[in-house]
């Protein structure tokens, strides 16, 4: 099978790299295709077939094409497959159908019951149960970490890593109004506490704590786009309507988020920035929601093999097996104008 992995953002790289591993042991051709704007940041040039030009992925005319993202070229040759760049079913556009894809790929239940009905509405795609494919090393590398925690608490002279780990979205994110409590926070010593933010975040804000940072020795500012490793290194997340919190109650680990909008929560939610140090002591003292948790990793992501990547392979070859490559997806003027707009026209 011939796949492009389509990639617009960094992070992205972790989401399909799963995939690019899994095709190469298959023996199957692939192709990266990586926005020019963030090829500097690719970090597997070396192991890796790429381009920046859409011109040489029509070219290469692939019989899949994998997106973590909302939108894909109609005009490429291919199963459009959307694999998700995130779990959190309540962010805006998530259930959103936007004419691009063939098929979707599930993380859980509670994903696939919600496209099975928009599947049967619109009539023009499919839906398939497969996991997600970021999920991959987390699951398989829950224990290869254990030496550095140990060194990282000895190192900082702390007993519990804290990741701290807000969206970006203006609406939703936590990081300024929690920038204070946070410093509060670091004055547990017994806490180390790792920032990381969303590659989209505000410059502005990710400036004012890399300032914090440099003054108070176990506020650690995180610059590695995959987040995997540091969800298994640490032992409480703070957040807020942050897709991440999902991936690490999964790790069946506790959460607290400040003003989430999560139809579901099942972790400790704070409404007032002021008790975030109280709550973080209590929380780390009793795990209360770990009951609750269980209904996450059910219904958001039970398979927890380490296998997604082969699932979702798996599932588009089927589909292929029932049905021929799509040389393009029937789309209204308008959205193919926006195609036109965003990534512009090949020569076909």
């Amino acid at each position: 099978m011939k796949t492009v992995l389509f990639c617009k953002r960094p992070y992205s790289f972790s989401i399909l790299r799963p995939i690019h591993n899994e095709s190469i042991r298959l023996g199957d051709d692939v192709m990266w295709y990586i926005d020019p704007e963030i090829v500097d940041r690719f970090p597997f040039k070396e192991d890796s077939h790429y381009t920046t030009s859409l011109q040489e992925i029509y070219d290469f005319k692939s019989d899949a094409i994998f997106v973590p993202g909302n939108v894909v070229p109609h005009y490429l040759r291919g199963v459009k497959t959307q694999i998700f760049h995130g779990l959190a079913g309540e962010k805006k556009g998530h259930f959103r159908i936007r004419n691009y894809f063939d098929l979707y790929l599930t993380q859980g239940p509670y994903f696939t019951n919600r496209f099975n009905e928009l599947a049967s509405k619109h009539g023009d795609f499919d839906v398939m149960e497969t996991g997600w494919s970021k999920l991959d090393d987390l699951f398989l590398q829950k224990e290869n970490f254990n030496t550095e925690k140990t060194n990282l608490l000895e190192k900082h002279e702390a007993k519990e890593i804290i990741l701290y780990a807000p969206t970006f979205s203006p609406s939703l994110t936590s990081a300024e109004v929690l920038s204070d409590e946070i410093i509060a926070l670091s004055k547990n010593k017994d806490y180390l506490i790792m920032v990381k933010f969303h590659d989209l975040m505000n410059e502005k804000v990710k400036a004012l704590y890399h300032e914090i940072a440099r003054s108070i020795e176990n506020i650690v500012i995180l610059d590695d786009p995959n987040i995997s490793k540091y969800l298994i290194l640490s032992d409480l997340m703070i957040s807020d309507t942050s897709s991440v919190v999902y991936e690490f109650l999964l790790l069946d680990k506790p959460v607290i988020t400040f003003k989430s909008s999560s139809d579901n929560i099942k972790w400790t939610n704070i409404e007032t920035p002021d008790i975030l140090c109280e709550t973080v002591g209590a929380v780390m003292n009793s795990d209360i929601n770990q009951e609750e948790r269980k209904w996450i990793i059910n219904n958001y992501h039970p398979l927890r093999d380490g296998k997604s990547a082969q699932r979702m392979i798996e599932a588009v070859k089927q589909w292929l097996s029932h049905n021929s490559v799509p040389e393009k997806r029937k789309l209204s003027f308008l959205r193919k104008w926006k195609v036109n707009k965003k990534y512009g026209k090949v020569k076909k």
